[in-house]
């Protein structure tokens, strides 16, 4: 969502018993990252019902076996990223706050995931100048 250059983000490939829940995770973010706003809202707060909240730990490992099985994700596909994010913690039970926001000098917009009140795989300094704009956390 980034306009400025991304580096490519990589991690090591992950153990076998994670990768079909990476490789589902996946395939199901790329559509969902085509939907409306409000539509990918109701789909994730949906997907988010009854889960436990994601530990930063469960979170790091679900974006590493992201990162681990598609190079496409390691780029400024930020939106599908952070879906396919959640959507593996999501198959393991768990669930992380979701966010979307803007900054607005210059005007960027991004998408990540937080666990234990802290951003998943992203530079703080950074992350504190996005107003965040959407937000899905655990719903009971």
């Amino acid at each position: 969502m980034s306009p400025k250059m991304v580096a490519l983000q990589r991690a090591d490939a992950p153990p076998w018993r994670l990768r079909p829940a990476a490789l589902l995770a996946i395939a199901l973010a790329w559509p969902l990252a085509r939907c409306s706003p409000h539509r990918l809202r109701a789909v994730l707060q949906f997907l988010s019902m009854a889960a436990r909240p994601a530990t930063a730990e469960e979170a790091e490992r679900a974006r590493n076996a992201i990162l681990g099985l598609s190079m496409r994700h390691g780029g400024p596909r930020c939106l599908e990223r952070s879906i396919a994010i959640a959507l593996m913690c999501r198959l393991r039970g768990s669930w992380p706050d979701w966010c979307t926001g803007v900054s607005t000098h210059p005007f960027e917009a991004h998408a990540w995931v937080e666990a234990d009140g802290r951003p998943i795989g992203e530079n703080p300094d950074e992350i504190i100048h996005f107003f965040i704009t959407m937000k899905v956390s655990v719903c009971s």
